[in-house]
This record gives C-alpha cells, sequence and structure tokens, in this order.
C-alpha cells in the first residue's frame, strides 16, 4: 500500500492561469497569480496512495478481491495490452475548499476563482508526481506505463467511481464520495493506469502516446493548452 506524502514545494502559475480560463488574458495582474498559488500551496495538505492489481485486458477485468470489470471502450482501447494496472488517487485536502467558499461568500470572487484554479493546479501536480516516482520502479519490473485515465474521461462512467475508491484504498487518505459521486475534498483525484510489458520491438508507436489536452477534441476549451509552436 504505497502512500504519496511529498510536500508541495510550488504551484505552477502557468498551469493556475490555464484552469482559472485565463490563457487569452495577457494584461491579468501575475501577482494575483502568484498570490493564489502561494495561499494553496500553504492551505495544501498533499496526500496520495496507490495500489497494483493484475489485468485481463480481454475481459477489461481488474483481478481484485472482488474483482471489477471495467465499462467503456475507449479505457477499454487505452488499457489494451496490459496486464497490470494501478489504482491511485491523490488529494490537496478539505482547507483550501473552505477557504475557497469563505472567500466566494464575502465577495472576493476573483480571489476565490485564483484559489480553485491554484488548487486544480497542485492536485495535478501531486498525481503527476505520483507517475514520476511510479514509473522507475514500474520500469524496474520490465513494464510500461500509459497515462493515466479517470472516471468521466471519455466513455469511462462516474457511476465507478466508488470502485476505484474501492481499489485505490483513497478512504486510508480522506477521500469518500458525496451522494452525487463527487469526490470528497473536492480537489481529490482518482485514476487508473495500466503497465504493459515493454518491447521494444513493438512498443514505438506507444512510446509517445498523445494524452491531456493533444488527446480532447474540445478546441474551445478556455482551459486548454497552447502548444509550443514550432520551430522554424
Amino acid at each position: 500500500m504505497p502512500v504519496y506524502n511529498a510536500p508541495l514545494l510550488r504551484i505552477d502559475a502557468q498551469e493556475t492561469r490555464r484552469y482559472a480560463g485565463l490563457m487569452k488574458a495577457t494584461d491579468f495582474d501575475e501577482a494575483k497569480i502568484a498570490a493564489a498559488c502561494q495561499d494553496a500551496r500553504l492551505l495544501a495538505t498533499p496526500r496520495g496512495i496507490w495500489q497494483v492489481y493484475d489485468y485481463d485486458c480481454k475481459q477489461q477485468e481488474i483481478l481484485a478481491s472482488p474483482p471489477c470489470i471495467i465499462e467503456g471502450m475507449k479505457i477499454g482501447s487505452h488499457l489494451a495490452g496490459c496486464d497490470k494496472v494501478i489504482l491511485l488517487a491523490a488529494t490537496v485536502g478539505d482547507a483550501i475548499e473552505e477557504t475557497v467558499t469563505a472567500q466566494f461568500a464575502a465577495g472576493e470572487y476573483a480571489a476565490s476563482v485564483l484559489l480553485d484554479a491554484a488548487a486544480t493546479a497542485a492536485v495535478e501536480q501531486i498525481a503527476n508526481a505520483m507517475e514520476k516516482a511510479i514509473k522507475p520502479k514500474a520500469a524496474a519490473k520490465g513494464y510500461g506505463m500509459r497515462w493515466r485515465f479517470s472516471p468521466g474521461y471519455g466513455d469511462w462512467p462516474i457511476e465507478q467511481q466508488p470502485e476505484l475508491i474501492r481499489l485505490s484504498r483513497a478512504t486510508d487518505i480522506g477521500i469518500s464520495l458525496s451522494s452525487s459521486l463527487m469526490l470528497v475534498p473536492r480537489k481529490s483525484i482518482t485514476a487508473i493506469i495500466g503497465l504493459y510489458k515493454e518491447d521494444k520491438s513493438t512498443t514505438a508507436s506507444i512510446a509517445n502516446p498523445l494524452y491531456g489536452c493533444a488527446a480532447c477534441h474540445k478546441e474551445d476549451c478556455p482551459a486548454r493548452k497552447i502548444p509550443p509552436k514550432k520551430r522554424i
């Protein structure tokens, strides 16, 4: 039952800007974004946890006790060829959300939106850091990793969120579900990562798969990452 408790030394200001929908707002006060990142860092209690399971990709079945059948064609395709999966969960805790709510109630709308965006950036950073910590462990056993996939992405129904809570043991780090299947604390993540046996002769096509914004066709999303300009 690996647990992740590394400190959050900084929060990415550019990602905070993106989650706040400010990518095209070139004249927005950067000091306000920096302040929100600093506040979020001080309020956050970063925690993460993950579990590894055998996986039957033909049946889309996580071989846990009891087992879990993963629903959805896109997630099934994403995990094709994998014989193990990692179920992970991450959170930044309750304090940020409570402060966001208090700021909004006090009419501090801009500060509330920015702190909320910084909290989103923070929990994504934690999940990214967990992946970086897991990757060499997987590689040492001859496995490559697919990028993480969460309920609600593609056609993977949010109704399977309780299974991710169970399989990742998210309750051990304080994550639960509301009656509407929303994660509590709200700034939390659950996800699955596929592990496939590395074969240098056959894995060239998945060495650099599309993920995140690059794999999404919603080009009008205000939080969409702007791809780097190509050098001429």
